[in-house]
């Protein structure tokens, strides 16, 4: 709980993944993924409810198996905003802030929450989202890496997969700064409400980025900046970066 406002850890597993069939049911290091990001967003403390949103038996099965909690949803669902929304309506679970930690993300930590919920007691916003300085070039040109840029107050103006701000007069890197998205969201029980209503965009459809829609409706998005960066388990090879991410981690991080 933040400043008497509930929190509310949401995390979305769809199985059929299409670069991934059926990842969320993969194991990781000897345990199941998921079990791996149940047991970090259990541990963190800001968290007053934690709960999966599935659309298939087989992942509530797996997910009973080490004790979690989940709640059934549409597999019509088109993103893990959508199964939020979907429990919000079902009025499935009650909170004020709802976070959307994403089923393949299992190194997601309590600092990073600190991060993304710093201002949430505040009514200036309607979601927040997170922020990290690029520092390789590569990232810049990439479109894996969503670019942000902000206003003075740090709220989003603007994401795409090209290279944004463009410096028309400065050709060094190192004169240059860009962020890229950090994909981990919070929303406010009235604006998960308002995005279940819309419909997809023109610069979202484009881009194919979702937060478009966020900004193309007039919600305020509030971004924070942060040292740490989401992981997510998208393709069969990145379950091999992880284990090896995990071997740098502490000994604990392993049982």
């Amino acid at each position: 709980m933040i400043d008497k406002k509930k929190v509310a850890c949401i995390i979305p597993a769809r199985l059929k993944s299409t670069r991934f069939p059926k990842k969320m049911l993969c194991m990781l290091n000897h345990k199941p993924l998921l079990q791996w990001v149940w047991e970090s967003a259990k541990s963190v403390s800001l968290f007053d409810e934690v709960a999966f949103a599935v659309d298939a038996e087989e992942t509530a099965q797996l997910i009973s198996g080490f004790g979690g909690k989940y709640f059934m949803t549409s597999e019509s669902c088109p993103s893990g905003t959508d199964r939020l929304a979907e429990l919000l309506e079902k009025k499935a679970i009650d909170a004020d802030i709802w976070v959307n930690w994403q089923g393949d993300e299992p190194f997601i930590s309590e600092p990073m929450i600190h991060d993304l919920l710093q201002s949430c007691g505040k009514e200036e916003s309607d979601l927040w989202t997170l922020k990290k300085r690029i520092t390789k070039s590569e990232e810049v040109t990439s479109p894996q890496f969503a670019k942000i840029v902000c206003d003075h107050s740090g709220f989003a103006m603007y994401f795409s997969r090209s290279a944004i701000p463009f410096y028309r007069d400065v050709s060094d890197f190192k004169q240059q700064v860009y962020f890229k998205h950090v994909g981990l969201y919070a929303y406010t029980r009235e604006a998960l409400r308002k995005i279940s209503t819309l419909q997809p965009c023109p610069i979202e459809t484009a881009e194919q980025l979702e937060q478009l829609r966020f900004l193309y409706n007039n919600l305020r998005i509030r971004v924070h900046e942060t040292d740490y960066e989401v992981f997510g388990i998208d393709l069969p090879e990145h379950l091999a970066k992880a284990e090896a991410h995990m071997e740098k981690l502490s000994p604990r991080a392993l049982s």
